[in-house]
């Protein structure tokens, strides 16, 4: 079992940066992807961005594309998200999200995922 827990997230002005990090417990990091999901007010859950279990591959969504960077430290058994040139419409709560061990590719699709956290509130203000 793995325990993710988020953290980071705040009140920032548009053009602002965060930085949200993930970090687990229960279980290595090392082989697994991970992903970051949001939801915004009203709306369904969408993906933000994959990293594959070795950290060499990433994948983002075409609304952060440039803005957003995730990495993975599998020494620490933590993952981040740094979150740059924010926007208004980036307001929502951020998951982080593990595949299953034996799954070291990234993906998209939040069914892929069975291991949540509790998620971090980011609020950019215009």
């Amino acid at each position: 079992q793995v325990q993710l827990v988020e953290s980071g997230g705040g009140l920032v002005q548009a053009g602002g940066s965060l930085r949200l990090s993930c970090a687990a417990s229960g279980r290595t990091l090392s082989s697994r992807a991970m992903g970051w999901f949001r939801q915004a007010p009203g709306k369904e859950r969408e993906f933000v961005a994959t990293i594959s279990g070795s950290g060499g591959s990433t994948a983002y969504a075409d609304s952060v594309k440039g803005r957003f960077a995730i990495s993975k430290d599998n020494a620490k058994n933590t993952v981040y998200l740094q979150m740059n040139s924010l926007k208004p419409e980036d307001t929502a709560v951020y998951y982080c999200a593990g595949r299953p061990p034996l799954f070291s590719s990234g993906s998209v699709d939040e069914s892929a995922y069975n291991y949540w956290g509790q998620g971090t509130r980011v609020t950019v203000s215009s």
